[in-house]
C-alpha cells in the first residue's frame, strides 16, 4: 500500500488487549493524519461523554507523507475529546516519532479506556506490549524518555510529565523531550488513562508509488526551500526560528502584551530573536528531513538549564504577556514546561490572568506584573498543583469562574482555550480564525498571512486585483471570510497529509495546485490526483470536525472573543484605536461554509460533502 503502512493498532487500556487490524479503506478517502481523526471520533465518541472517562478514546496518527524524503514531514498528530474545552482537540508535533511508528507498520493507534495502574507502550515493529511504568510513575519528561531509551535502547519516545500525571486541563504530550503536541489537554487525557509513554523503533520499508516522479519532486522542493523566491523567508526561519516573528508582530502592533491588553511591548528587543541567537542559542535542531531546521537550543546560565526554544507563541505567554523581559526566566520557564509536561501558551496565559487578577484586588497573592521570580514558581506550582497553581492548573475559563467577582473579563479565551499570539485587533482575520477555531483559540487551523505579513503577489494570483486592498489591509473585516475559509480546508489538507506550516503557511512554497502531483506520486490512489477533489476532502474534514462540536451543543454563541477584543480599542502602536467587528465577518464566513446564521451546518451541505450519516445523526428524520 503506497504511502500508507497499511495497519493501525487499537489499544485496549483497561482489559490490556492489544489488536492489530488493516487500515480500513474508507479512511484513506480523509488522506491521513486530521482525517483520519476526524472520522474515527466522529464515529466512536458518543455526545456528551466526559473528556476525563474511561470512554474517550486519543489517537496518535501520521499521513502519507509521513517517513518519506518529501521535505517538511517529520510531523504527526493527536486528537481526543478535550478537557479544557470540552470539544474537538487536537495537536501536531515535530520530531521522529512519527516515522518511527510508520516504519514499524502502523498509520495510526487508538487508546481506548483506562488502565487500572500507570503503564506504557513499547513497539518493535510486530512486537507490541504494555509495560508496567511504576518506575517512572511521577518523572519528568527528561528523566522517563532517558529511562526507555536506557532500558530497551529505543530513540523515540512520546511521553507525559508530571502536569499529565496530576491531569493539569492543558497538559501535553511531549516527543523528543522538547517537542509539544501542546494544545488542548492531549497529556491530560494521556494521563487520565494511566498511560506514560509510548516508545517505537521500527525497521520496515516504505514504498512510494512512481519513486522517479517523486525523486522529482523531491529535489524541486530543496530549491523552493534552498533557493526559490520564498527562500529568504525559510533561511530567516532557520536563522532565529519562530521567535523572528517577535520583532516583525511589534512592528504591527499585534505582539499580546499584559493578558492581550496591548499590542506593543516597550522592551520588545529584551526578547527578541536576535538577542535569543546572539545570547542564548548554543546549539541548532531539526526534524525529520527538515530543509528549514528551525529549532534552537538554548541555554539558561542563571538557571543552569538546556533545551530547545522558545518559540514565538512562548515569548509571548511567558514574555510579553506577562509583561516580562527578563530572557533568561523566560527561557528557563519554557525549559521547565517541556520537561513537566504543559502546553506554553496556556501555562503563560494562566499567569498572565492571575497578575491582571491580582491587580484589581481578586487574587490575593502577590502574582505581580513583570515578576519573573512568581512565574518560575508559579509554573512549578501549575505543574504539581500546589497552592494558586491548583486553581491555574484548571485553566483561566474554569479559574475565572471559581474566582468571581468580575475575574471572567479578565480569562482571554475562546471556547475555554487560551488565546495565541496573536490579535484581531491588529489582525482582523486572525480574530475570525481564533473565534471559529474547533479548538478554541487556535492559529494553525485558519490563520491567514496575506494581510498578516503582505503578500500581494500571492494574494493577486488567488484572489484579483479588484479583491486585492481588502485581502491586504489588517485593520478591515471586508473579504476576511473568505480568506479565512479558503485557508481553513487548505490546512485541514497540509494536516492530514501531514505536513508542517513552515513552507505551507509562511512560507508560502506550496498551495493547492501542488498537492495532487505530490500526493498521486506517492500513493498511485487516482482519486488525489485531482485539485478540486483534494478540496472537497479538505472541506468535508472542516465540516465533520465542527459536526463534532455541534454535536456537544456549540453554535454561533461559542464563536466569539472576549470583550477585550471586541470592545477595548488598542491604545498605542499601529493598531491604535481598532476593535474586532466579529459579526461582520462571521456572516460572510458561515456564509461561504454553508452554515446558518446560527452557526449550525446545514443538512444540504453535510449532504454535498457526501456526509449524510452526519446528518441523520445531527438531523435525525
Amino acid at each position: 500500500m503506497h504511502g500508507y503502512a497499511g495497519s493501525y493498532l487499537r489499544i485496549n487500556l483497561t482489559d490490556q488487549s492489544i489488536r492489530k487490524e488493516k487500515l480500513p479503506e474508507h479512511l484513506m478517502e480523509y488522506i491521513g493524519g486530521t482525517g483520519f481523526c476526524a472520522r474515527i471520533l466522529w464515529d466512536e465518541l458518543k455526545a456528551g461523554i466526559e473528556p476525563l472517562s474511561p470512554e474517550n478514546i486519543l489517537v496518535l496518527a501520521t499521513g502519507p507523507t509521513t517517513g518519506t524524503l518529501f521535505p517538511q514531514s517529520g510531523r504527526y498528530m493527536m486528537a481526543t475529546k478535550s478537557p479544557l474545552t470540552g470539544g474537538w482537540a487536537e495537536a501536531h508535533c515535530g520530531g521522529h516519532l512519527g516515522p518511527e511508528l510508520k516504519y514499524a507498520g502502523y498509520d495510526f493507534i487508538i487508546f481506548e479506556g483506562r488502565a487500572e495502574k500507570l503503564v506504557y507502550l513499547l513497539i518493535k515493529d510486530d512486537e507490541v506490549k504494555l509495560i508496567d511504568a511504576s518506575a517512572i510513575k511521577g518523572k519528568t519528561v527528561n528523566v522517563t524518555t532517558d529511562y526507555l531509551r536506557d532500558k530497551h535502547g529505543i530513540e523515540r519516545v512520546a511521553c507525559i510529565g508530571p502536569a499529565g500525571e496530576n491531569l493539569v486541563r492543558f497538559a501535553a504530550v511531549m516527543t523528543d523531550k522538547h517537542r509539544a503536541f501542546g494544545r488542548s489537554g492531549l497529556g491530560t487525557v494521556m494521563g487520565n488513562k494511566n498511560l506514560k509513554a509510548i516508545a517505537v523503533l521500527g525497521t520496515k520499508d516504505l514504498t512510494v508509488a512512481d519513486p522517479e516522479r517523486f525523486g522529482e519532486l523531491f529535489q524541486e522542493s530543496k530549491y523552493r526551500f534552498l533557493e526559490g523566491p520564498d527562500s529568504e523567508a525559510c533561511l530567516s526561519l532557520r536563522e532565529f526560528g519562530t521567535a523572528g516573528l517577535v520583532e516583525i508582530e511589534n512592528e504591527i502592533g499585534r505582539l499580546p502584551t499584559r493578558n492581550h491588553k496591548m499590542g506593543v511591548f516597550d522592551q520588545v528587543e529584551a526578547v527578541g530573536s536576535t538577542r535569543i541567537r546572539d545570547e542564548f542559542r548554543v546549539a541548532k535542531n531539526s526534524c525529520f528531513n527538515c530543509k528549514i531546521q528551525c529549532k534552537l537550543v538554548t541555554l539558561s546560565k542563571k538557571y543552569n538549564s538546556i533545551g530547545e526554544g522558545p518559540e514565538y507563541e512562548t515569548v509571548v505567554s511567558l514574555g510579553t504577556g506577562c509583561f516580562n523581559s527578563d530572557l533568561d526566566s523566560l527561557i528557563y520557564a519554557n525549559h521547565l514546561c517541556n520537561d513537566l509536561g504543559m502546553d506554553t501558551i496556556s501555562c503563560g496565559s494562566v499567569i498572565s490572568f492571575a497578575m491582571e487578577c491580582h491587580e484589581n484586588g481578586l487574587i490575593k497573592e502577590e502574582v505581580n506584573w513583570s515578576d519573573s521570580e512568581k512565574i518560575v514558581q508559579l509554573v512549578k506550582d501549575i505543574a504539581y498543583r500546589r497552592g494558586l497553581g491548583d486553581l491555574l492548573a484548571e485553566g483561566v475559563k474554569r479559574a475565572s469562574e471559581k474566582i468571581g467577582g468580575g475575574a471572567e473579563k479578565f480569562a482571554m479565551h475562546v471556547k475555554g482555550q487560551e488565546i495565541s499570539g496573536q490579535d484581531g485587533r491588529a489582525h482582523r482575520s486572525s480574530g475570525l480564525t481564533h473565534a471559529t477555531s474547533v479548538r478554541g483559540a487556535d492559529h494553525l487551523r485558519g490563520l491567514s498571512v496575506i494581510d498578516e505579513i503582505g503578500y500581494p503577489e500571492i494574494g493577486l494570483r488567488r484572489y484579483g486585483e479588484d479583491k486585492l486592498p481588502a485581502a491586504l489591509d489588517r485593520h478591515s473585516e471586508e473579504f476576511k471570510g473568505q480568506m479565512v475559509y479558503d485557508v481553513e480546508h487548505f490546512y485541514a489538507v497540509v494536516d492530514s497529509l501531514i505536513l508542517c506550516k513552515y513552507g505551507t503557511m509562511y512560507p508560502l512554497c506550496y498551495y493547492y495546485p501542488d498537492f495532487p502531483d505530490i500526493l498521486y506520486s506517492l500513493t498511485g490512489i487516482e482519486t488525489f490526483n485531482d485539485e478540486e477533489n483534494l478540496k472537497r476532502i479538505g472541506k468535508r474534514i472542516c465540516v465533520l470536525r465542527r459536526a463534532f462540536n455541534q454535536r456537544e451543543g456549540m453554535s454561533r454563541k461559542d464563536d466569539t472573543l472576549p470583550d477585550r477584543f471586541l470592545k477595548e480599542p488598542e491604545k498605542e502602536g499601529p493598531a491604535k484605536g481598532e476593535v474586532v467587528h466579529l459579526d461582520v465577518m462571521l456572516d460572510d464566513y458561515y456564509r461561504l461554509w454553508g452554515y446558518d446564521d446560527d452557526g449550525l451546518i446545514r443538512p444540504e451541505t453535510l449532504n454535498e460533502l457526501g456526509l449524510e450519516d452526519v446528518r441523520k445523526e445531527l438531523y435525525p428524520e
